[in-house]
């Protein structure tokens, strides 16, 4: 599969107008980065289809269609997600992140935050104080694989076993995810169509649209950040009490970005005000866990009649898996592509992707879906649910094929594609927008800034 069929695909999926395919330009190959994987084709397509859904919500509401031209090289660059601030380059990985080998395979441990990093280094039996990397790697060594994996699940950790593609298909949830499309759009209320504003001769295809967006870790920022430069008023809402990683600089680029605790009633209602005049809504909390709050797909559509809630999991909403927690790393390490690049490298050590494309390909269909169900409130009416997962488009990633010799492509040089700006967190430094609209560039006017810089209110 290409980039064009990919993109042709996707775009049949969200039931949109196969006319405006003839406004997308995709120039470009795989391999551009080393991988036997189609990341390139991945990155590309995904990063069209939320370009050219923004410019379709732009012509339903009254503007000529405009051309979305995408280089893959470009694109992929952007979804390695490389920045700097003030000349730094940060460390996104913790010092106990990666792959173990375990008594009978491997293991991959997500400890980039401290409870996570924590709680690993407890169920292997050492003291989170004074333990080394060599301590957890000798520890490991007498689990076995899957033993670990469902021990670090039941305590709420993130860690996986690795799994060949064979194995991965066999598991219940290798089935479930196999049944289901890339993603959903569905129905789930009546609304008369909350009409937007015409837009006018320069304005962004998102201009006037405002997204509240309650991500945390790539994904989801990635899908709003895009949404912002196409004009969306995007609000990043945190919580004061929780984490985050240094890749918040980079992706609240466009973004203005608020305190709210979810945990107290005035939390609550300062949301639910801020809901009133929303109109989308994108969440990335484990299943069930924004329900528990009072603010799922069904609620928020009671509450504000006419929304579009996007919902981010890990490994979907079927199967036994559907409320594991996951990233994209321990994503791909489960479901079978570490392996088979490490295999298709020739040593046998398992290698990861070349990019945590799961994390982008998938933030990039959380801006294409919300785009996408804008078009149809604005046709048809109705609250419209997006559904997304990691596991559902490393399926899709896996069903484009492999690239002979993709592994021996050099990586390329991304000074071409780097931008600086001024930001809260510094000198900024990130990888340009890949997407190229004809008429209305796209951009970040608002610079990035830390968590709680602006109100929770719209401008």
């Amino acid at each position: 599969m290409n980039a064009n069929d990919a993109l042709r695909g996707i775009w049949q999926t969200a039931g949109l107008p196969s006319d405006a395919l003839a406004c997308a330009r995709l120039s470009g190959a795989d391999p551009v980065l080393p991988s036997s994987f189609a990341v390139g084709a991945a990155a590309q397509s995904t990063i069209a289809a939320a370009a050219l859904a923004a410019c379709e919500l732009g012509h339903v509401r009254g503007a000529t269609r405009q051309e979305v031209a995408v280089d893959m090289l470009h694109a992929a660059l952007e979804c390695t997600a490389w920045f700097s601030i003030d000349g730094r380059v940060p460390d996104l990985w913790d010092a106990f992140s990666g792959l173990y080998r375990a008594a009978d395979g491997w293991v991959r441990i997500h400890a980039n935050f401290a409870h996570h990093r924590e709680g690993a280094l407890r169920l292997l039996g050492l003291d989170p104080v004074t333990a080394q990397r060599t301590d957890a790697e000798a520890a490991m060594r007498s689990w076995r694989a899957i033993d670990f994996e469902d021990a670090a699940a039941a305590r709420g950790l993130v860690a996986t076993a690795m799994r060949t593609f064979d194995e991965w298909d066999a598991t219940p949830q290798g089935r479930a995810i196999a049944s289901q499309p890339l993603f959903t759009i569905d129905r789930i209320g009546d609304a008369p169509p909350a009409r937007l504003p015409p837009l006018e001769a320069n304005d962004r295809p998102l201009s006037g649209v405002r997204v509240l967006d309650l991500t945390r870790i790539l994904a989801g920022p990635v899908g709003g950040r895009a949404l912002a430069a196409y004009g969306a008023d995007v609000m990043l809402v945190n919580s004061p009490k929780l984490p985050n990683v240094e890749a918040i600089a980079d992706t609240s680029r466009g973004k203005l970005s608020a305190h709210v605790d979810l945990q107290t009633e005035a939390g609550r209602a300062a949301l639910s005000h801020l809901l009133t005049d929303g109109h989308v809504f994108v969440q990335g909390y484990r299943p069930g866990g924004i329900e528990a709050l009072g603010f799922g797909a069904i609620d928020t559509a009671r509450m504000r009649p006419g929304i579009v809630h996007v919902s981010l999991t890990a490994y979907g909403t079927q199967g036994p898996w559907a409320s594991r927690r996951g990233f994209d790393s321990l994503v791909q390490t489960a479901m079978g592509f570490n392996h088979a690049e490490g295999e298709a490298a020739g040593g046998g050590k398992p290698r990861p992707l070349p990019m945590q494309i799961l994390d982008e390909a998938t933030g990039y269909l959380i801006a294409m879906g919300a785009s996408a169900a804008m078009c149809r409130q604005q046709r048809e009416g109705g609250s419209w649910h997006v559904q997304v997962s990691l596991a559902q488009t490393g399926h899709w990633l896996r069903g484009m094929g492999r690239v002979p010799d993709g592994l021996k492509v050099a990586v390329p040089d991304r000074a071409p594609f780097l931008e600086c700006s001024p930001s809260g967190f510094g000198e900024l430094a990130g990888l340009s927008h890949s997407a190229q609209l004809s008429r209305t560039p796209a951009a970040w006017p608002r610079p990035s800034m830390p968590p709680g810089s602006h109100p929770p209110a719209w401008p």
